[in-house]
């Protein structure tokens, strides 16, 4: 079976295809020659996660989902949230998103965060939504050299390290969107059987 997966960040695919059963294929706009930006206007990760899909769907005709993740941190009112991704400017720069949540937390005891992933399905006309979320905190510095976006500077619940810090399958196992994707797969199972 072959499902379209939004997406074009190469890190986000590979960590999807990892988590993905054996029989299932993930394919990624690139695959399918989708190149225009495809709009990300709504006002939360489930909005923009249903609008993509839809678009997908509406344009390429193919069975798909798409996913947002937003880092939302306590000390800044819920911020970046769905801005995540532009947070410090329309260059979407991970470097400097993570330089400013850092400048914005200087000073601040707390530093309470929690990662969420909104993930859309559109499958055989039906559409779903899953959810994955990850409580945890702002490091004071950047932290490891794996992963991708604020990886370095988000530290998990019950662990030392952040997410930059750990292998794809430590991180998947405990991750937002390793939770959101093992919804979605359990229930693309069951819509396949």
């Amino acid at each position: 079976m072959k499902i379209v997966f939004a997406t074009n960040n190469p890190n986000k695919l590979k960590e999807i295809q990892a988590l993905m059963p054996t029989g299932i294929e993930i394919v990624s706009l690139k695959d399918i020659g989708c190149t225009e930006d495809i709009p990300e206007t709504g006002k939360t990760l489930e909005a923009n996660a249903f609008q993509k899909a839809n678009y997908l769907k509406e344009h390429y005709g193919y069975d798909c989902f798409a996913d947002d993740t937003g880092l939302e941190v306590n000390a800044l009112n819920g911020n970046p949230g769905v801005y995540s991704a532009r947070y410090a400017g329309p260059q979407r720069s991970a470097e400097d998103n993570m330089a400013k949540i850092l400048d914005e937390l200087k000073g601040k005891e707390n530093r309470k965060a929690q990662f969420r992933t909104a993930i859309a399905l559109i499958l055989n006309g039906e559409e779903y939504l899953f959810e994955g979320k990850v409580e945890g905190q702002i490091s004071q510095a950047k932290l490891g050299e794996k992963g991708f976006g604020y990886d370095p500077i988000f530290i998990p619940e019950n662990e030392t390290r952040s997410f930059a810090q750990m292998s794809m399958e430590e991180k998947g196992a405990v991750s937002h969107r390793g939770k959101a994707v093992r919804k979605l797969v359990e229930c693309i199972g069951r819509l396949v059987d």
